[in-house]
């Protein structure tokens, strides 16, 4: 019987699972008749996942992280007891082929007979998926528990810049089930597009800000998953086997944060706007700077409505050559304007 893995059970740098408390206490103490929550740049789900008992909209231009949100908060039915068999099935398997996955990763971030069982059930569960033996839902949530397994396992520090060299693959793949509800909100919707795009598209009482702070571009960290995830077998290039991310890189990674910033926020139709973002402004080395300033964030919201802010201290992600102190996680919470 397959053992079972929660929506937090993943590395993901600005995961927010570890702040859902604080988050929490902000929103509630904060907004009121909240209906509708819209997580706009979802990453995992961490966030969403707090807010199970409203209507959820979420989106995240990495179909990595579109398919995992739908596979936890979709309102689409699944079958359990199936999709529990066939993770059995596949975890009982010795595979040893030639894929797409040994031809371009072995004994990179898994080994050969990692790479050649990953290969094998990512095909077949487009194979089942093809002949309707699953859902949409059951394909969303057989793909995530391979995309948790193989994190799990990789040779790599929590993101997929380089694999770690000379080590030994004592760790082989397993799939877990994921605890996905079988009860969400019937009106629940997960888009896989560009925040910007999406912004004048939905109308909500609550949105959550959480975009990318600094130049690490997500599409760069977790390439290898979004390969595996959209399985169209690109090639790749270079030592960390990356294929083409042209079409997913992210505004706000560059300096034309604070223009994409202003943007989205003139855009928005809600009550609420919560925006994550942390004091790294001038405190690590270039690349950790966050790109949007404080006078931008409060020039942008104030503009908007009234604004209040509100920090907790954490811990923050650095490559090892950043002695960083006195980090503080800050939500901005923006209490909009009455639409004219």
């Amino acid at each position: 019987m397959a053992k079972s893995t929660n929506i937090n059970n993943r590395r993901y740098l600005g995961n927010k699972y570890k702040l859902l408390p604080f988050i929490k206490k902000v929103v509630d103490s904060e907004c009121t008749d909240i209906e509708i929550v819209v997580d706009i740049f979802s990453g995992t789900g961490a966030v969403a996942s707090a807010f199970q008992d409203k209507q959820l909209i979420t989106n995240d231009i990495l179909y990595s992280n579109y398919i995992s949100n739908f596979a936890w908060f979709s309102p689409r039915k699944y079958s359990r007891k199936k999709i529990e068999t066939i993770i059995d099935e596949y975890n009982a398997m010795v595979i040893n082929e030639e894929n797409y996955m040994t031809i371009n990763f072995s004994n990179t971030y898994f080994s050969h007979d990692d790479c050649s069982k990953i290969g094998y059930i990512r095909e077949d569960i487009e194979t089942k998926y093809a002949n309707k033996e699953i859902n949409e839902r059951e394909r969303a949530l057989l793909i995530t528990s391979l995309l948790y397994a193989m994190d799990k396992i990789a040779k790599t520090c929590g993101h997929y810049d380089a694999y770690r060299q000379g080590v030994e693959f004592d760790m082989h793949l397993e799939l877990l089930l994921p605890e996905a509800s079988i009860t969400n909100n019937k009106k629940n919707k997960c888009y896989n597009i560009d925040s910007n795009d999406l912004a004048g598209k939905i109308v909500a009482d609550l949105v959550y800000i959480d975009p990318p702070y600094n130049s690490r571009q997500y599409c760069d960290a977790y390439h290898l998953l979004e390969n595996v995830a959209r399985w169209e077998k690109p090639e790749v290039f270079g030592v960390a086997k990356k294929m083409d991310r042209t079409a997913l890189k992210s505004k706000y990674c560059t300096k034309s944060a604070a223009e994409a910033f202003d943007d989205l926020i003139k855009q928005l139709k809600c009550r609420y706007i919560v925006l994550s973002y942390n004091n790294m402004a001038k405190k690590g080395n270039d690349r950790s700077n966050a790109r949007i300033s404080d006078d931008d964030i409060f020039r942008i919201l104030c503009a908007k409505g009234k604004v209040k802010v509100f920090s907790e201290e954490y811990k923050a992600f650095t490559t090892g050559k950043s002695d960083i102190e006195d980090n503080q996680e800050r939500l901005f919470l923006c209490i909009c304007n009455e639409e004219e």
